[in-house]
């Protein structure tokens, strides 16, 4: 009998039409370098091949396992490829005869819960003088073997080989199933890290803890903003029985991420996913008993603003405090309403500001809206960049604008482009449009009223220059006219000027004798005619100029008297000492009143060689630009 190791150093197979044949097996070639498998036809085709080439009495010679498991099932590691990225199935060196005397040394295998094990024990072979001799198995046989026998995937290859070379006698697991891999349950995740409230200290970016603001006291969350993203179910992996047969899993759960969904929120399917996402600006707040998620674009508060409730809060929505602001609290967001008493300091990004009750010692700012104090604004300072102040009773503040209103105003700094104050005592104020019912001095800090005076003087020398300009074109054109003039009066251009019109409109028919002399009239006069011709050009040209002049001129004066028109101060009752001044200003240069607190107080404080307009302690005062224009 031979042994099979002797296989192994046998001659190559003639090479045989790759993949040609009919039945199963067309599929397998065999050739000089291997065994091959159409790559075209694996899975069931390929079982059925396998299955009729070891039916016939054949094995496997240096079978690669893992191999032929992808070509039949697709579990295991991608299969190698030629240069042309083609899948090459390389699956053994060779198809050999299996000798039935050796098929007759491999037992049963015990097959329990999965896995198939297999009993290993010396074997013996007859020789040729009919005694027993010891032999060994071969890998390739007893894959083979097992094939037969139904246990196809799951083979450890490496445990057999393992077994038969060391000879010891024993059970080992030859074959295991492969249970399938479950899948993943569809899930919601959270994906915004501001979905908690924390009380902790805030972070800055330098690393250092802000001891007096929370890290996120009330989840604020922007227009856009992903909340929870859904991760879809992920299908589990099949398994293989030993037999081959797959083994499906069992199919993960679904949900609908809409279930979450709350006011302001809504389900967007984005490439990279399904989110619940904020339709707007707003607070977050999450239903504990059904877990929906809704943004609110304003957050009412009735604890105050203090360093024990909420530490500094700065906000990206609407807010509403019935609580106190404590000093030196700070409070920024957009529309900001507080029903109590404010002692720190309130910031707005651009909505409303309105406090109900009185601003002691703190401020209140906007960066694009309005201001409105209910109650009594003292040692504060009230700033809009672009919005309206309403006050009802200030003291001792510094108040700016684009418009302020306030009833009364006592020792106050006050700059806006418009100022309206019923009673002003002891304040400076300053505007381009100031009006005051009453005005007077307080004690010992006297009433100063400043209007600011649009610089115009560069209007006055761009329209110095350009009337100088507009008289030297004049000139010039009245040069022109001269010489047009003094052209016309020569005697042979006046005939020759005559005689041509009509000549050329057929009013006046010549003769050949007075063609002839027409012709030599016209030959004459021809270099007058050209410069005639040149001087109308420049004419026309210098007229334009001039015309073009006096329009610029008309524009710009129109530009200088709306700007000095913006300027007006109306004073009904003098109580007392008050003096008006003029306070130059550039428009060109920037906003009249977005100025830090302090460079409003210097401004109108320090303002003292301004020119003085009036100075009086009783009737009225009006001033507005024409009656600057009158004095001038």
């Amino acid at each position: 009998m031979t042994d099979p190791a002797a296989h192994l150093a046998a001659p190559a197979a003639a090479p045989a039409p790759r993949f040609a044949g009919t039945g199963p097996e067309h599929c397998i070639a065999k050739r000089a370098d291997g065994v091959y498998a159409d790559p075209q036809v694996l899975g069931t085709t390929l079982v059925a091949a396998i299955d009729g080439i070891l039916l016939a009495n054949n094995y496997f010679l240096g079978l690669d396992y893992p191999v032929l498991i992808k070509a039949l099932y697709g579990h295991g590691p991608e299969l190698p490829r030629d240069a042309q990225g083609r899948a090459l199935v390389r699956i053994a060196d060779d198809i050999v005869p299996f000798d039935p005397v050796r098929r007759a040394l491999y037992r049963a295998v015990k097959i329990s819960d999965g896995e198939a094990g297999y009993y290993f024990e010396p074997v013996f072979l007859p020789d040729e003088e009919g005694k027993e001799a010891p032999t060994r198995l071969s890998v390739d046989e007893f894959i083979a073997d097992m094939w037969m026998k139904g246990i196809r995937f799951g083979i450890d290859a490496d445990a057999i080989a393992e077994a038969i070379d060391t000879g010891a006698a024993g059970r080992i697991a030859v074959a295991r199933r492969l249970d399938p891999r479950p899948g993943i349950d569809a899930r919601v995740v959270e994906v915004s890290s501001d979905l908690h409230r924390s009380d902790a200290p805030r972070q800055l970016a330098n690393g250092k803890l802000d001891l007096m603001s929370f890290q996120n006291r009330f989840p604020q969350i922007r227009q856009g903003e992903r909340l929870l993203q859904k991760l879809p179910r992920e299908a589990g992996e099949p398994g293989f029985d030993l037999s081959g047969i797959p083994l499906a899993p069992d199919l993960p759960k679904d949900l609908e991420l809409g279930a979450y969904a709350g006011p302001g929120t809504k389900v967007e399917q984005m490439l990279d996913g399904e989110f619940l996402v904020a339709q707007q600006d707003g607070f977050l707040n999450v239903d504990p008993k059904t877990s929906r998620i809704a943004v609110d674009d304003k957050i009412v508060s009735h604890d105050g603003v203090s360093a024990k409730t909420t530490g500094n809060l700065n906000l990206t929505g609407d807010y509403e405090e019935f609580g106190e602001v404590q000093e030196q609290r700070i409070l920024e967001g957009e529309g900001i309403t507080v029903h109590a008493d404010v002692f720190g300091h309130v910031v707005s990004r651009g909505g409303a500001i309105v406090l109900n009750r009185n601003l002691v010692g703190g401020s209140a700012r906007n960066a694009g809206g309005s201001i409105t104090v209910q109650g009594v604004a003292s040692r504060a300072v009230i700033q809009t960049a672009n919005g309206e102040v309403r006050m009802t009773r200030a003291e001792n503040c510094i108040i700016s604008g684009t418009r302020v209103v306030v009833e009364q105003a006592i020792n106050c700094e006050i700059l806006a482009e418009e100022v309206e104050v019923e009673v002003a005592e002891g304040s400076a104020i300053g505007g381009l449009k100031v009006t005051i019912g009453r005005a007077g001095p307080r004690r010992q800090n006297e009433m100063l009223v400043f209007v600011l005076r649009p610089d115009c003087s560069r209007f006055t020398d761009a329209m110095a220059q350009i009337r100088e300009r507009v008289g030297e074109f004049g000139e010039l054109a009245s040069r022109r006219r001269a010489e047009i003039e003094a052209l016309g009066a020569r005697a042979d251009m006046r005939k020759y000027l005559q005689l041509a019109p009509r000549i050329r409109k057929g009013e006046l028919v010549l003769t050949a004798d007075q063609q002839t002399q027409f012709a030599r009239l016209s030959q004459a006069v021809l270099p007058a005619l050209r410069e005639l011709g040149k001087l109308t050009q420049e004419l026309k040209s210098l007229e334009a100029e001039q015309q073009g002049g006096m329009a610029i001129l008309a524009q710009l004066e129109a530009q200088r008297s709306a700007r000095a028109g913006a300027s007006s101060v109306a004073v009904g009752q003098l109580d007392g000492d008050v003096q008006v001044r003029a306070l130059p200003y550039e428009p060109d240069a920037g906003s009249v009143h977005d100025l830090p607190a302090r460079d409003v107080k210097a401004r109108l404080r320090e303002s003292v060689g301004a020119e003085i307009l009036f100075a009086g302690s009783s009737g009225e005062y009006r001033w507005d630009h024409t009656a600057a224009e009158a004095s001038a």
